[in-house]
């Protein structure tokens, strides 16, 4: 039985990995991965690297989300038709693309060493 916990959990942890990378391109993946690694991570019969593992998704979700919508909130100005020509709207729309790249390279960091270290079954932290 209890090696039947170990698999289920470890198969939980791979399936929020596979919606980590999806993530990348739409954030509903995110809810997903972010709800698979709280299942492991709110565990308290699973081991301890695991349990790392989905804490390190959930926080490597939330801090994304959190990014990502600081970058949205640069571009707010591009909605209003009338400061389209204002040069601190084109700034602004620059500040707002770095941001939201900012935040995309932080999460393919964050996914890349979560899954290395999850292939090797080692803590992530």
């Amino acid at each position: 039985m209890a090696q039947d916990k170990v698999e289920q959990h470890r198969r939980y942890i791979t399936t929020a990995y596979m919606f980590m990378f999806l993530a990348l391109f739409t954030i509903v993946a995110g809810f997903i991965a972010y709800l698979f690694a709280a299942k492991v991570a709110h565990n308290s019969q699973a081991e301890v690297w695991i349990q790392a593992h989905g804490i390190w998704v959930m926080r490597s979700v939330i801090l994304f989300m959190v990014m990502g919508l600081f970058a949205g909130l640069w571009f707010i100005p591009l909605a209003f038709y009338a400061w389209n020509e204002a040069l601190w709207v084109t700034g602004c729309t620059v500040a707002g693309v770095i941001f939201a790249f900012i935040a995309w390279m932080y999460f393919l960091n964050c996914f890349i060493q979560g899954l290395s270290k999850y292939f090797k079954k080692k803590a992530v932290f």
